[in-house]
């Protein structure tokens, strides 16, 4: 981490603000990078008086908004119809699951998109399954964009009032991510279960095919 914190004030200091965007564009395209760390430290940057707080705002919506689409343009490129024939291989998943998560995507990807953005881990995800469903550019740019700004915004300005102790912020965030995280993986674990009681259904009832 302090590596990633000595390369983050390296980048600032070098090209100011944009060196924000820099650093949360390659966090959306590396979820290791977290943002939780590079957005408090810049806001304690512009408490010194070495970065301007719109300029670095501005920036970090922009290297948001644009891993956000380049992410968007990985789902595009995989598809619908090659996540079906992956979803055709696999164990326990059908081909129809990929269209019912794409109906389901239809009718709550804003809603998802939007929130999507203040989830730790799930911020960058979202985006591919909107390429996937080939959500329109300018709705997924402006969902996007909005998440983007209260996460950014939040985490911007906590840095520039707890000073010296922006890195609290992150200590907190990982708390909030390892609570959603816990929810997410019961989620998982619930469809896990509907997949197995499902392949048991269609083996008894002589299906082996659909079980695969």
């Amino acid at each position: 981490m302090q590596a990633i914190i000595d390369w983050l004030v390296n980048l600032m200091e070098v090209i100011g603000a944009p060196g924000v965007g820099l650093a949360i564009l390659a966090e959306n395209l590396f979820p290791p990078i977290p943002s939780e760390v590079v957005l408090p430290l810049a806001g304690f940057t512009v408490a010194q008086g070495s970065l301007n707080f719109a300029s670095v705002f501005i920036w970090s919506l922009i290297g948001s908004v644009a891993g956000a689409y380049l992410l968007y343009g990985l789902g595009a490129w995989l598809g619908a119809k090659r996540l079906r024939a992956i979803a055709e291989w696999m164990w326990l998943v059908k081909g129809s699951d990929v269209d019912n998560a794409l109906a389901w995507f239809d009718k709550y990807g804003k809603v998802s998109v939007f929130f999507g953005r203040l989830i730790p881990g799930v911020r960058s995800l979202i985006s591919i399954p909107a390429g996937l469903d080939r959500m329109n550019l300018l709705a997924f740019g402006l969902w996007t964009t909005l998440g983007s700004a209260i996460w950014n915004a939040i985490l911007i300005t906590l840095g520039y009032f707890l000073g010296d102790n922006w890195h609290i912020v992150e200590e907190y965030v990982n708390t909030y991510s390892n609570v959603v995280y816990l929810i997410l993986a019961l989620i998982i674990v619930g469809i896990l279960a509907f997949f197995i009681r499902r392949a048991m259904k269609d083996r008894a009832a002589g299906s082996p095919d659909t079980t695969r």
